[in-house]
């Protein structure tokens, strides 16, 4: 038991620091993804010495874990850890009260409940919404409208969708005539669509801090190298486009293909962090 409440009292003592939280909860959006500490401390705007001090706050209460590929350290969330602190909060700390817990949290909340069969709302999220996100969400209409409804929107949308992102739909026969680049904020008020499932698909949009989405969706990082970015000959970049297009391709087939009647919260939120992981591009 004093292990036990050494453990927790450390967590919070950690995340009570605005900065080490800022750290923890930038993980969290970027999971699966485990990151370098350069590309943490760029984010968000913090010295590398600095941050170092952070990251080994947070690893050595076992919230972060560390890893080493090359000569890089690559830092990501426990999952595991995260979880088991929720848990202690919520169903230990505060004795699962109903008047205290969120239902998902609740133990008499069906937290084994499996997604039920209907038509699931789906939304996709990059910086631009001109290429990844439109993609995604023009992907999915074409394999699976009839079980989704697929919306894309950018935290920072330009006025219009990119021209060699559109002219591949066409080539591939999806329809492009409905798209259009829409802001996130277009997807947060009351009139919008409760959500099933919430991905970002570029590290700079997973990065942002965003209000909680209402009804708590599924969310997952997917993401992919921006195409809108490659330089070269019109066939080097029309490449680069090919290639999102078919990762992203792929990446939809799967999530189309899980059995969504069958899965618990836990088991899907496992499989759609799977398919986030998947380097395929073919």
């Amino acid at each position: 038991m004093e292990k036990y409440a050494s453990t927790l009292t450390e967590q919070f003592a950690a995340l009570s620091h605005p900065q080490r939280l800022a750290v923890f909860r930038l993980l969290v959006r970027r999971c699966p993804d485990a990151l370098p500490a350069g590309e943490i401390a760029e984010v968000l705007g913090h010295k590398a010495s600095t941050l170092s001090v952070y990251l080994a706050a947070l690893t050595r209460v076992g919230l972060i874990s560390q890893t080493r590929r090359g000569t890089s350290l690559l830092y990501a969330l426990d999952t595991k850890a995260a979880q088991g602190l929720v848990s202690d909060l919520f169903l230990d700390c505060c004795r699962g009260r109903p008047d205290l817990c969120p239902p998902i949290f609740h133990p008499l909340s069906d937290r084994s409940q499996t997604m039920r069969d209907r038509s699931y709302n789906v939304l996709f999220i990059c910086t631009g919404n001109s290429a990844r996100s439109i993609f995604a969400e023009a992907i999915l209409r074409d394999v699976a409208g009839d079980r989704f409804n697929a919306h894309s929107a950018g935290t920072r949308p330009g006025s219009e969708l990119n021209p060699m992102a559109l002219e591949i739909l066409a080539a591939k026969g999806i329809p492009t005539g409905d798209l259009r680049a829409k802001n996130v904020d277009e997807f947060q008020g009351p009139e919008a669509p409760t959500f099933d499932f919430v991905f970002t698909v570029c590290d700079r949009a997973a990065n942002e801090e965003c209000p909680a989405w209402q009804g708590q969706p599924i969310s997952a990082h997917w993401g992919l190298p921006d195409p809108v970015k490659t330089t070269g000959s019109a066939a080097e970049r029309s490449l680069a486009f090919q290639q999102t297009y078919a990762m992203m391709r792929h990446r939809i087939i799967a999530f189309a293909a899980l059995p969504l009647d069958a899965l618990d919260r836990v088991s899907l939120q496992n499989r759609v962090d799977d398919i986030g992981r998947e380097k395929e591009t073919a």
